[in-house]
């Protein structure tokens, strides 16, 4: 795995985790939903 690669999912683990401790429910969500919605939009745009 190159090194910018390992940055960038790091950092997206970092912010799950200050979401987490953060304790709010409503950015828990919105993070939750964010992920979902965005695997999506990239599987359909990978099938073209």
């Amino acid at each position: 795995m190159k090194l910018t690669s390992l940055l960038y999912r790091a950092a997206r683990l970092l912010r799950d985790a200050e979401v987490i401790t953060s304790g709010s429910p409503k950015k828990m969500a919105r993070r939750v939903k964010n992920k979902v919605v965005g695997r999506h939009v990239f599987r359909r745009i990978n099938r073209w």
